[in-house]
């Protein structure tokens, strides 16, 4: 029950209580007045017994609904793993494939992405300052253009413990959805890459947006779990389109939180490192502000996955003092720019000059937040080679491999 809940019902029995006390001598002349008041305090301490009851019933309540739901998440997970052991019955029968160790490896992934959901307390995180805090999917536009339409919440805004009960209990039923959008080449608008990003989906069917649930689920030591979900769902679509013979790339956000998930990463850089072939298609996104703020241990972190072959792109640029020669010590091959910033008359200069290095160097720019044709003229005129936005394409939810 909420706070609101728990006064109106002691309010209650206490205007019961009072009033008790005050009528019984108004009816009763002759009566003690003392006999009215215990009376009262009686409907009183009645009520206080009747509420406590009420309370724990309604706990006892929500702890088994907990338990069901991590029951449920368990199942599903399950499920998954049991897909994936499908394959590695193939792969039994010729043990020394590749094909045998990857499903092997992607069935760890999922078993340590079951052994922190069933964890019954989650360590406590330090709060995160504004300026290290993820938005977005950075090609997502939240402007103008509106979003995929998604059933809207029967109750009106979510506050932030409701919205962090929200992101639990995705978790716990799987509820956790993966959105792809798409990054093209300019002119031709042919699909390069796909930004993946994550959605979650409350018990009532609605959408939280990232910008709504990120820094909460941060705050609260669960954007580890949520980023190890979706580097698993990664894997697991490159692999879908090598099994299509596409030829296509996927960005993935990646926190300082799931950078320091020894566990996780140990288990996923032995995976990837079995599978080179993967290693390329995939690109880990930070933003400026993480990337400034992660100090020596992002980095160090950063070129040991560098050195296994994979590469960077950094987004939410809100300046323009880039210090390229880090960027390029660290295998950052990407660097997008929000659109208005582009078109600022005011940076022309400075973002001629930048193309002018980056261009020097093999970084490509990606301009995000692309909604209008109009818009588009004025970036071609400005000579970038990549877009991102909802004229190119809003985000869609991706099938889970099976």
């Amino acid at each position: 029950m909420t706070v609101l809940t728990h006064v109106v019902y002691a309010l209650a029995y206490i205007v019961a209580g009072v009033s008790v006390g005050a009528t019984l001598p108004l009816m009763r002349p002759e009566a003690d007045p003392l006999l009215g008041w215990l009376t009262g305090a009686v409907v009183v301490l009645a009520g206080g017994l009747l509420h406590e009851i009420v309370t724990r019933l309604e706990r006892e309540r929500k702890t088994a609904e907990r338990a069901h739901h991590l029951h449920g998440t368990v199942a599903l997970l399950a499920e998954e793993v049991a897909t994936l052991q499908a394959a590695l019955d193939d792969g039994a029968r010729h043990p020394g494939t590749a094909r045998y160790d990857a499903v092997m490896q992607e069935v760890r992934l999922l078993q340590s992405l079951v052994s922190k959901l069933t964890e019954r307390r989650a360590a406590p995180r330090p709060p995160v300052a504004a300026s290290e805090r993820r938005g977005p999917g950075s090609g997502e536009s939240i402007s103008t253009t509106p979003p995929p339409p998604a059933p809207v919440a029967a109750f009106g805004p979510m506050n932030d413990a409701s919205v962090l009960e929200a992101v639990r209990e995705a978790l716990k039923a799987d509820r956790i959805d993966i959105y792809l959008q798409p990054i093209v080449s300019l002119p031709q608008r042919k699909h390069r890459f796909y930004e993946v990003f994550s959605r979650v989906r409350a018990g009532d069917g609605h959408q939280i947006m990232p910008d709504r649930y990120l820094e909460i689920a941060e705050r609260e030591g669960l954007i580890a779990t949520i980023d190890n979900l979706l580097l698993v769902r990664c894997i697991q679509l490159i692999r879908e389109t090598e099994r299509r013979q596409h030829s296509i790339g996927f960005f993935a956000n990646i926190s300082a939180a799931t950078l320091s998930d020894g566990d996780f990463m140990r288990q996923f850089l032995h995976l990837m490192t079995s599978n080179q072939a993967l290693v390329p298609k995939l690109v880990f996104e930070m933003s400026q502000a993480d990337l400034r703020a992660g100090g020596a241990v992002t980095l160090g972190i950063l070129s040991q996955l560098g050195r296994l072959g994979f590469h960077f792109s950094m987004d939410q640029v809100t300046s323009l003092d880039i210090d390229v020669d880090l960027l390029l010590r660290h295998e950052f091959r990407y660097v997008k720019l929000d659109r208005a910033l582009v078109l600022d008359p005011a940076q022309a200069g400075r973002i001629k000059e930048l193309r002018r290095r980056f261009a020097s160097e093999g970084v490509d720019l990606i301009v995000e937040k692309i909604e209008t044709e109009n818009q588009l003229i004025e970036i071609l005129d400005t000579g970038f080679d990549f877009g991102q936005g909802y004229l190119f394409g809003e985000p869609r939810l991706s099938r889970k491999p099976g």
